[in-house]
């Protein structure tokens, strides 16, 4: 899992790309991002593209100064974290965590 962060100089946003290694997708053939910035509904998921090594990635512009909770669903049935997340929050649906990224 990795996170990588690109503030635009041209105004408040930063581009921010999530990437899940082939390991960490364990087979799954549909890879979304999930959080705050698209309402955490699955039809407005952000699909994260296969690479030819296997893993997967994706790249959303976000407004700077803010902190964006987030998680990855594989397959539609499991929710995973990321790693390298800035830090973590309670769900407040059950006793998981949210990624969060701080921008």
């Amino acid at each position: 899992m990795a996170i990588a962060k690109q503030v635009l100089k041209s105004k408040p946003v930063c581009k921010v790309t999530f990437s899940l290694s082939a390991d960490e997708v364990a087979g799954a053939k549909d890879v979304a991002l999930l959080g705050e910035f698209n309402g955490w509904a699955t039809d407005a998921a952000t699909k994260l593209k296969k690479q030819k090594d296997g893993s997967y990635k994706a790249t959303v512009e976000l407004e700077t100064g803010k902190e964006y909770a987030f998680r990855y669903l594989l397959d539609g049935t499991t929710w995973t974290n990321d790693e390298t997340a800035d830090k973590y929050v309670p769900t407040g649906v059950s006793y998981d965590e949210n990624s969060v990224v701080v921008l």
